[in-house]
């Protein structure tokens, strides 16, 4: 069976929060729980969806503020993965001071991706790629069942992520949307972390920075 995959628009900077699902063994993961990605609970709980991981593409608040509230409303914390080379934007706030926002300190991660982790969802498979530029750890998901990369804020419809913040820089990011997003399929469906979906297909064509 393939793989389900939902997206919860959420929060009051248009992020998006996905799940993604094996249908079969009922387990599932979110990746990059933004702020009241709570809404996403009682569907969990009336789907019988069991969260085995939460997954972050990189480390920015927005991002990962969500993972507090879960932390309020689950009875336990999933295992939190992220890129090390993230751990001290995590751990720092993800920048969210420039915002002129505090938090409460946020569950540590326990699983360190790297370049070809593999997560293991029931019987799917999400691959982790990294692919700095908008953050150094900042990583992507692709899953070959369901044709879909979760891509953070490497690239959306028509644009890519910022580079002007700490980390970050245009020409890794270039380079890498290069070698590891163009390379896929082209029926990929890229599922950014902000805005509409698209595909490879579409960025190949139609993308200004390339």
């Amino acid at each position: 069976m393939k793989p389900i995959v939902k997206t919860y628009p959420v929060g009051q900077m248009g992020n998006n929060t996905y799940l993604f699902g094996d249908p079969e063994s009922k387990q599932a993961v979110l990746i990059d729980p933004a702020f009241e990605s709570s809404v996403v609970l009682p569907e969990i709980e009336t789907e019988g969806w069991q969260l085995t991981h939460i997954l972050l593409t990189h480390a920015h608040f927005d991002h990962t503020y969500g993972i507090y509230e879960l932390s309020q409303a689950l009875p336990s914390v999933p295992p939190i993965a992220l890129h090390r080379c993230d751990k001290d934007l995590y751990e720092s706030g993800g920048l969210g001071e420039l915002m002129g926002l505090q938090r409460d300190p946020l569950p540590q991660p326990t699983i360190w991706l790297e370049e070809g982790t593999i997560i293991r969802v029931g019987s799917q498979v999400l691959l982790t790629r990294h692919c700095p530029g908008h953050t150094p750890g900042h990583v992507f998901f692709y899953s070959d069942a369901a044709k879909t990369a979760f891509v953070g804020d490497i690239i959306f419809l028509q644009g890519i992520g910022r580079t002007d913040l700490p980390g970050g820089s245009e020409s890794v990011l270039l380079k890498n949307i290069a070698a590891h997003i163009f390379s896929l399929p082209a029926e990929t469906h890229l599922l950014p972390g902000h805005g509409p979906a698209t595909t490879v297909a579409k960025e190949r064509a139609h993308n200004p920075f390339f």
